[in-house]
């Protein structure tokens, strides 16, 4: 009974460092960038049942400065990426979820920014949920307004974004901790009960063995 009880708490303790290493946050995009350098357009959408097998394919669109209507520029799917758009050609490059179907961030990288880039980027997650008896389809979609200029500044937004994404980051590492540690304990109480449980059963054996030699003494003379 009791190494059954090690075995389920040190499934569960390794399922709390699975879940840990896979966690998510949603980070906005910087909204800033450089012309003539390269740019990061930030894109988390993060799985609120991370339990759930699902998959999702990625679509990007542009609105330039002064434009009323949005051009498709990018896709992502199982096929892999798809530049839409001639304006973007050879300029983008997929920065986001690798080696998975299951994509939560699909950040795109842009290459030699120009002053024509300025304008409101829109993704959009086509996701699916596999569930036992259905599936469940849903569509996110995150916006970034960028802004590009000749010589980079610090932006308020930018600080804001960075400071929250340490402290996600020191969250997560210290919730870690916390499970670690009472597993851990768990652990150690389950072990000091199952030698408890095998000394008091030795020891019921050694007194049952020292009964008997006894009575068979007594019997003997």
């Amino acid at each position: 009974m009791a190494a059954s009880h090690l075995l389920l708490l040190s499934l569960l303790c390794a399922l709390c460092v699975y879940q840990c290493h896979g966690a998510c946050a949603e980070v906005d995009s910087d909204t800033e960038a450089v012309a003539g350098k390269g740019f990061k357009l930030g894109c988390i959408s993060c799985k609120r049942r991370s339990e759930v097998e699902g998959s999702a394919t990625v679509e990007w669109y542009f609105r330039a400065k002064g434009e009323a209507d949005f051009t498709h520029i990018y896709t992502y799917n199982d096929d892999g990426p798809t530049i839409e758009s001639d304006h973007f050609m050879d300029r983008v490059d997929w920065n986001g979820s690798k080696r998975s179907n299951d994509i939560q961030d699909a950040s795109i990288y842009l290459l030699n920014v120009t002053f024509n880039d300025s304008g409101t980027y829109q993704c959009f997650f086509n996701r699916i949920l596999f569930y036992e008896n259905y599936e469940y389809n849903a569509v996110v979609s995150k916006v970034v307004h960028l802004t590009v200029v000749a010589k980079a500044s610090r932006g308020t937004a930018s600080i804001v974004s960075e400071v929250m994404m340490y402290v996600s980051i020191i969250g997560l590492q210290l919730w870690l901790l916390i499970e670690m540690i009472y597993c851990y304990r768990k652990i150690a109480a389950a072990g000091e009960e199952a030698l408890r449980e095998a000394a008091n059963a030795e020891y019921l054996a050694i007194a049952s063995e020292s009964k008997d030699n006894c009575a068979g003494v007594q019997v003997g003379e």
